[in-house]
C-alpha cells in the first residue's frame, strides 16, 4: 500500500524538493502551501506522515501540529524550520512533532528521517500489547507507564506526553540500570544515529524531566551518567 505523506510548505523551491523525494521513496506526496488548508486536508483521512514547516501563511506550522495531535489516532510529525534556536525546537516538540530538521538540509538526512518514521511505526504496529500478571504496565515508584494504551502516571496524575516523549520513557523503563548513550538512544528510540544528532536527544529527555520528575536538576528517574549518557534508575 502506497503512504500518503503530506507536506505543507509555503517555500515552492523546498515543498518541491521535498515532494520530489518523497516520491523517490515510492510514497505519494501531497503538496499544501499553507497551513490551514495543510490542517483541512489532514483532517479528509488518508495521511500517512505529515512533513510540516513552522512558518506558514493561514496558520502556523505549531498550530497545525497542536490541532494534529488533539485529534484522534496517531500520525507521525516532521518539522521543517528554518530557525535553529533550542526555545524552537522545544515548542516543536512540545506540541508533538516527532522529529524536525533545520534548513538547509541535506536530501539524505531528510530521506533517512522520513524513512525512520516509518519504521517506528510499523515497529509500533507489529508489536502486540505485552500481557503479564500486571496487565503490562510497567511500575516503580510513583510512576506507573501502561505501554499498551500508551498512557504514563507520575503520582497518580496522568501526564501529557509527545509520542516520542513517551517511546524514550518506555525503553528507559524497560531497562532499568542500564546506561544508554546518545547515539544508542538514537539508534534504539529515533530509527537513526546520525552523528552530531545528539542534542537531538538531550533535548526530549529535559522536556521528559520537565514533565516526570519531581525536581529536574535532581532527576529521581532518568539519571545523567557523565561522560557516557543516561539511565533510569535501578
Amino acid at each position: 500500500m502506497t503512504r500518503n505523506v503530506l507536506i505543507v510548505e509555503d517555500n515552492p523551491g523546498i515543498g518541491e524538493l521535498v515532494r520530489m523525494h518523497v516520491a523517490d521513496l515510492g510514497m505519494n506526496p501531497i503538496l499544501c502551501d499553507r497551513g490551514d488548508s495543510g490542517l483541512a486536508r489532514f483532517r479528509e483521512g488518508d495521511i500517512d506522515l505529515v512533513v510540516l514547516d513552522l512558518m506558514l501563511p493561514g496558520m502556523d506550522g505549531l498550530s497545525v501540529c497542536r490541532e494534529i495531535r488533539s485529534g484522534p489516532g496517531y500520525v507521525p510529525v516532521l518539522m521543517l524550520t528554518a530557525k535553529s534556536t533550542e526555545l524552537d525546537r522545544v515548542l516543536g516538540l512540545e506540541m508533538g512533532a516527532d522529529d524536525y530538521l533545520t534548513k538547509p538540509f541535506s536530501v539524505a538526512e531528510l530521506s533517512a528521517r522520513v524513512k525512520a518514521l516509518f519504521r517506528r511505526v510499523d515497529a509500533m504496529a507489529a508489536t502486540p500489547p505485552t500481557s503479564d500478571e500486571s496487565g503490562g504496565e510497567l511500575q516503580t515508584d510513583g510512576l506507573r507507564i501502561d505501554p499498551s494504551r500508551r498512557r504514563a502516571f507520575v503520582r497518580d496524575q496522568e501526564v501529557e506526553l509527545t509520542a516520542r516523549e513517551f517511546d524514550l520513557l518506555c525503553h528507559f523503563a524497560s531497562h532499568p540500570g542500564r546506561v544508554f548513550s546518545r547515539v544508542q538512544l538514537l539508534d534504539k528510540v529515533w530509527g537513526y544515529n546520525h552523528e552530531g544528532y545528539e542534542h537531538t536527544v538531550n533535548t526530549h529527555i529535559n522536556r521528559l524531566r520537565g514533565k516526570i520528575e519531581k525536581d529536574p536538576a535532581k532527576p529521581e528517574f532518568i539519571e545523567t551518567v557523565w561522560g557516557v549518557g543516561y539511565r533510569f534508575r535501578d
